[in-house]
């Protein structure tokens, strides 16, 4: 088998008399099967498995399978199975939440990826744009559909792997080009760098696109060598992250509120009262105004007797406590089942120093999108109420006694530490540590919770910023601005996490430029790729090998 690298075929167009026999029967089974299983190694390099290599090993064989297509449609066919492979495996857990809306998420997704593998140029510009295509559709997954369902990214899945310091030069946008390009450039059949720049001095054009390639992940490796990752302000906050325990897979129809309350009350009982102390963080939606409710004479936590309760232990402990709520939000129509969902901070004189409402909101599990149309169809969604969403900074503000100045603490609560904006908007406004109250008592397994922590971990190395999480059944989890995480929880168990978090200051490359400004250049890449591309078509230009059998 030869291989002749400067095919006259363009690289979009079928010749009209193909002179290679019919594939054999294994190879047309063989290929599709081979890009299913690049989509499942991506998934495996995710955690709670991964292995951060296996997600460049999954691209690479993707960019095997999408070479020897020979037309657009067949490029589509092997991107969607690539994307089922990667989305139906790495969001397996939603089968257990809501089996429709798995499989409706993993075909909106797999969508994506079938119409990036479609638009991006076949021939030797592929190598340029496919990365940037199979990335943009991977920012499209940040805010549509339903505001984002940003699971199972690349990005998280080398949160364990030397590139994740890339996160601080441009987030996790250009932590998942980086990967596709990787991948995209290594499975290509051109020269190494050395090689490359020998045919480039004689005039050979054909591997420029690799080269440039090559070229575009070092430079990015090595800017975030020299890229600043904020600074430590020489002080620290004493802090208790507690964790009521339980049973996990259990629903709140299943476990009343008035349980999840007690048990954090119990661990925050266990604290001893001289240690000392900055402040308290309670998870997630601990207490539940309503269902805590006895008598008709309060609506909401600020005159609840649990409020009490809490600022009693705040009291006790000389510190403030921070505890995630729920309260009614129905106003006059007692059926909307309309509520909020806050972290609000309760000092130890009782007063309610800050409030934080949740901005990012879970779709299907804290608003239903399509309520409207979905409701003739099922009833299934009227056991979903409506979340109202907040509208204010992702900022908490309080006295502690040992700062002269008020503590800020970024506040993303549970699904919002997802999305990289949501701490960047915290730590853009002064906020000097990131907290993440979370509940993921409903899942099974620990697929969410995993991926979740390792989406604390990506926003710490974004930002430069410590992250403090605390869930009621697991994982809490104190994570320094490396991502590195040093103490953990394990799933149900009743625990109190002791840390002293270091305050840091100053701003990242991605705190400062977010995420636009990569996503403009990749539409630039891929627009150029596809032009360039569309130039060796009319030119008869290839740099795709053309393999013919002895």
């Amino acid at each position: 088998m030869s291989i002749d690298t400067g095919s006259t075929a363009g690289p979009d167009v079928d010749t009209a008399v193909d002179p290679r026999p019919p594939r054999p029967r294994h190879q047309r089974v063989a290929r599709p099967a081979l890009a299913l299983g690049a989509g499942a190694l991506t998934a495996l390099s995710l955690p709670p498995w991964g292995f951060w290599p296996l997600a460049i090993i999954g691209v690479m064989l993707f960019e095997v399978c999408l070479r020897t297509a020979q037309t657009r449609w067949e490029r589509v066919r092997i991107g969607a199975l690539f994307g089922a492979g990667w989305m139906y495996l790495g969001m397996g857990w939603m089968v257990q939440l809501t089996p429709p809306g798995y499989v409706a998420a993993g075909l909106i997704f797999t969508t994506y990826h079938a119409v990036a593998a479609g638009v991006a140029p076949a021939g030797r510009w592929g190598v340029i744009g496919r990365p940037a295509a199979h990335t943009l559709v991977e920012a499209i997954r940040l805010s549509l559909p339903f505001g984002g369902v940003p699971l199972a990214t690349m990005g998280v899945s080398q949160v364990g792997g030397p590139l994740a310091p890339l996160a601080s030069v441009g987030g996790v946008i250009l932590l998942t080009w980086v990967v596709f390009q990787i991948g995209f450039v290594l499975a290509d059949t051109q020269p190494g760098v050395w090689a490359a720049i020998r045919q480039l001095r004689d005039g050979d054009r054909t591997v420029l696109p690799n080269f440039i390639g090559r070229i575009a992940v070092a430079l990015v490796i090595l800017l975030s060598f020299v890229a600043p990752s904020g600074a430590a302000t020489g002080g620290t906050l004493s802090v208790a992250v507690v964790q009521g325990g339980g049973k996990q897979g259990t629903s709140a129809l299943e476990v009343p509120s008035s349980l999840v309350t007690e048990r954090h009350l119990e661990a925050t009982a266990t604290i001893d009262a001289d240690r000392d102390l900055d402040f308290v963080l309670w998870p997630e939606n601990t207490i539940d105004v309503n269902d805590l409710r006895s008598t008709p004479e309060f609506e909401d936590f600020s005159n609840s007797p649990i409020r009490d309760l809490v600022a009693a232990e705040a009291n006790r402990l000389g510190a403030p406590i921070v505890v995630g709520i729920t309260e009614d939000a129905r106003a006059d129509d007692p059926t909307a089942r309309r509520y909020t969902n806050a972290q609000v901070v309760v000092m130890p004189d009782g007063e309610l120093a800050g409030r934080y409402d949740k901005v990012r909101r879970v779709p299907f599990g804290e608003y239903v999108p399509l309520r409207g149309v979905l409701e003739k169809i099922t009833s299934a969604v009227d056991q979903v109420g409506e979340a109202v969403p907040g509208t204010e900074r992702a900022v908490l503000t309080f006295d502690v006694e040992s700062q002269a100045e008020p503590v800020q603490l970024a506040t993303v609560i549970s699904w919002e530490v997802f999305f990289g904006g949501r701490a960047r908007e915290g730590v853009t406004d002064g906020a000097t540590i990131i907290i993440n109250p979370t509940n993921g008592a409903s899942y099974t397994g620990t697929i969410v919770q995993s991926q979740q922590v390792a989406s604390s971990r990506l926003r710490a190395i974004e930002t430069g910023r410590w992250v403090v999480q605390a869930a009621p059944t697991g994982f809490s989890a104190v994570i320094n601005s490396d991502g590195d995480v040093l103490q953990r929880t394990s799933v149900s168990e009743q625990r109190v996490l002791y840390a002293d978090v270091e305050m840091r200051t100053g701003n990242t490359w991605y705190t400062q430029l977010g995420d636009g400004p990569f996503i403009w250049l990749l539409v630039v890449v891929l627009a150029a790729s596809i032009l360039l591309a569309r130039r060796d078509q009319a030119t008869g230009v290839s740099g795709e090998p053309h393999i013919t059998e002895p």
